[in-house]
């Protein structure tokens, strides 16, 4: 242990009772920051250029070179490694059985501004999305496809939140994330180059080969309503998937899934 890393003993302690408060949407908003727990997860972070701010350790775990990395990573970077207990390290990421480590790391720009449209051939839409896991499935999907990232709208889960950063498995940090209310998405949209594309039964054609052009970005809704008609409606292309079961719809980030990869055989085909 270096000697001049900080040790924390207390459940009390203010810096415990602020990374445990990152767990809640008000308090991560009020602080700018967010919490990643899990070797993998922070190493993925690594690998894109994001070090966390502040490196929480367990103070009974194995050595591993992955580790060991971030450390020397969070010493270069000016930030905090900070070691504690399991049961201490369990308070702040609310799991029974937490992994070694955790990072917290400073939120990102999530303005529409701050995305390169023609970086990737596909982006995927999210409206109303309200499962955190929902969007971090979404997230890791976007990586499979080589998205370019994901665009919130209207009211969405955080994607910040601990259970999204879970499901994402390391892809928030490599997909682009925006927020952004649908009059504000429809303006930057019609603003350059982008084809709207989303799931309908609205004068809608089958999603095998259907005309894709990129930059292409796949839309889902909420997982209980759907979209709304209007935003269907302002897309340039709608598509309908076969059910074949008794089911009428897919889950929204299953839908985006099937979705997307037809997408990247159409514009790779």
């Amino acid at each position: 242990m270096a000697a001049d890393r900080r040790v924390i003993t207390g459940f009390s302690n203010p810096t415990v009772k602020a990374f445990r408060a990152l767990r809640e949407k008000k308090h991560r908003k009020a602080a700018g920051k967010f919490l990643a727990e899990g070797l993998r997860l922070l190493t993925d972070a690594l690998d894109t250029g994001h070090v966390p701010e502040t490196l929480v350790l367990a103070d009974r775990r194995d050595p591993h070179p992955l580790l060991t990395a971030l450390e020397e990573a969070v010493e270069r970077s000016g930030g905090e490694v900070i070691e504690t207990s399991p049961d201490i390290l369990s308070k702040i990421t609310g799991k029974d059985n937490p992994q070694s480590v955790a990072g917290v790391f400073a939120e990102f720009d999530t303005s529409l501004a701050a995305l390169d449209r023609n970086r990737a051939d596909i982006w995927l839409v999210a409206q109303a999305l309200r499962d955190p896991g929902n969007l971090g499935t979404m997230l890791r999907t976007g990586d499979a496809i080589g998205a370019g990232g994901l665009i919130l709208l209207d009211d969405c889960a955080d994607p910040f939140g601990v259970e999204a950063v879970r499901a994402s498995m390391g892809a928030v940090f490599t997909q682009g994330i925006a927020r952004a209310e649908w009059s504000e998405f429809e303006s930057w949209l019609r603003s350059g180059p982008g084809q709207l594309v989303a799931a309908s039964l609205r004068d809608a054609q089958p999603y095998r080969g259907a005309p894709y052009a990129v930059p292409c970005f796949v839309m889902v809704g909420n997982e209980s309503r759907g979209l709304p008609e209007d935003y269907e409606m302002a897309c340039d292309l709608r598509v309908t998937m076969p059910m074949k079961g008794r089911a009428d719809s897919l889950n929204a980030a299953v839908a985006a899934a099937v979705l997307g990869y037809e997408v990247l055989a159409g514009i790779d085909g």
